[in-house]
């Protein structure tokens, strides 16, 4: 497979995005059971059910789709980047939602302790904070990588946020000839658009690259949409349907560098 450029995702596929969320509510909702005897899981499961329906119920919810923001990044984003006026509004919702969230949570569970809802909303972002968790695999590919293709790393999300995630592994950073961020272009995967803008950057055609994500409906449909290979990193062992299908399905980065060569 003779391939000049490999564009990666970021979330879950380098960095361990969903390992440090899951730590970070483990740690905040054992605070709440220390000082109520709350079920830690329960609240979890509270708190982020309570979060989806409170960022769904927002009217820059049609925004945050098209660019790539879940709700959980709400619960710890500032959000006080990006040119677009939704980011704005956002960076207005975003305390309260985060105490709401915490607060609601609390509340289907039978305590209604709007102090006890607000410390836990400013511990959470203290939390993830604390977790810039990378793959271990990660780096010994990009190793291998680097030098023999143009990486890139097209990332869904807002600009402060993924650059926030990016800082807390520097290392990450001097590997890709380009870093482009949903929020800054202005539209996310899938969008043909910002993958048309990526390869613009590269100076290649789609099938001169390879894009590699853990996302069917953003990393590969976007990939598939526009004739580029794709690779689905899938370590969890996930099933899908024949609705998206990738080019490739890997279950560890390590996997990718015997199909370049």
């Amino acid at each position: 497979m003779a391939k000049k450029a490999v564009l990666f995702d970021l979330d879950d596929t380098l960095l361990w995005d969903d390992r440090s969320v899951q730590e970070a509510f483990a740690a905040t909702c054992e605070t709440a059971a220390a000082k109520t005897g709350i079920d830690p899981d329960k609240l979890e499961e509270a708190v982020r059910a309570e979060a989806r329906k409170l960022y769904e119920s927002y009217e820059t919810i049609t925004f945050t789709k098209m660019i790539g923001i879940n709700p959980f990044e709400g619960l710890w984003g500032n959000f006080t980047a990006g040119k677009q006026p939704e980011f704005r509004k956002m960076e207005q919702l975003v305390p309260g939602y985060r105490k709401d969230a915490w607060t609601n949570g609390l509340k289907a569970l039978g305590i209604d302790d709007a102090e006890l809802g607000a410390e836990l909303a400013e511990q959470f972002p203290a939390e993830r904070r604390k977790r810039p968790i990378v793959y271990e695999e990660t780096f010994r590919v990009l190793d291998q990588l680097k030098g023999k293709y143009k990486l890139l790393l097209l990332t869904n999300g807002s600009p402060d946020l993924q650059q926030e995630k990016l800082d807390g592994v520097p290392e990450l950073i001097p590997y890709f000839d380009h870093i482009i961020i949903s929020g800054e272009f202005g539209r996310g995967k899938p969008a043909a658009e910002i993958f048309e803008h990526a390869l613009e950057r590269l100076g290649l055609e789609a099938e001169d690259g390879i894009m590699v994500g853990d996302k069917l409906t953003t990393d590969i449909l976007g990939a598939n949409t526009i004739g580029m290979t794709s690779v689905w990193i899938n370590r969890d062992g996930k099933q899908r349907t024949d609705e998206i299908i990738p080019t490739l399905e890997i279950s560890s980065l390590e996997q990718l560098l015997p199909l370049l060569s």
